[in-house]
């Protein structure tokens, strides 16, 4: 995997700006910026990996693929994936192309795919879109929701490894009053590259009630205040 094309401005993000990203429409009207989260995650991080390593190099693609999946429109501006291959599939389910994710919301809903009945469900992935689940993360997680690779286990073309995410629920979420606790999840993926090292496939094995209960612990309030942070430019880029 190649580690060339990380800019400047992210040491840990390619394909965020320069000759290459010059008509990428963008969902918030520029590049996101990263400066919030990754000062989270460098305080936080258990591992350092050395610069050139698979690790690192796996890291980077994996925060690049996200920040692609959650900023770029149009999917002919994505550079780590092929969009004509590409399935993503949570849990073992089915695998679904970048269509069938538009058709779910796209941003955090695939992630947060559940078969628990409606009334049980603290966040249902059916009735938000990317923009809705997107402000009530980044209204939650107002430092960010930081990533890292806690070990590699084989690399590409399949590449199979654990992760560990985390941010500390500073604002609402859903109605629920912030903790202002750590909330971690942790989780394996396996990321499938072609011969170009584009990305064909995802899948993605975690438990999402290591999520969600950190955040419905916090008592109902009875107004949310989740709107304020929609029109914060830090927050909206952060994720």
């Amino acid at each position: 995997m190649a580690s060339s094309g990380v800019v400047e401005g992210d040491k840990y993000r390619y394909h965020l700006d320069g000759e290459g990203e010059k008509n990428t429409k963008w969902k918030f009207g520029a590049p996101p910026n990263y400066d919030v989260v990754n000062k989270l995650f460098e305080q936080g991080r258990t591992k350092i990996w050395p610069a050139g390593s698979l690790e690192e190099k796996v890291q980077n693609l994996v925060k690049t693929w996200e920040m692609e999946l959650f900023h770029k429109v149009n999917i002919e501006d994505f550079k780590t994936l092929d969009a004509n291959k590409y399935t993503f599939s949570l849990n073992g389910r089915k695998g679904i192309n970048l269509e069938e994710i538009g058709k779910l919301g796209g941003g955090y809903n695939p992630l947060l795919q559940t078969s628990l009945p409606v009334n049980l469900r603290g966040y249902n992935p059916d009735e938000e879109t990317s923009e809705s689940s997107h402000k009530a993360f980044t209204t939650t997680f107002p430092r960010g929701f930081a990533l890292e690779v806690l070990q590699v286990i084989s690399g590409p073309p399949q590449i199979v490894y654990k992760f560990r995410h985390w941010g500390y629920m500073e604002g609402p979420f859903k109605g629920h009053a912030p903790t202002g606790e750590l909330v971690e999840v942790y989780g394996m993926a396996i990321f499938e590259l072609d011969e170009h090292e584009k990305i064909m496939k995802v899948e993605f094995f975690y438990d999402p009630g290591q999520l969600l209960g950190g955040l419905l612990k916090g008592p109902k309030v009875a107004s949310s205040s989740e709107e304020v942070a929609s029109s914060c430019p830090i927050l909206r880029s952060t994720g």
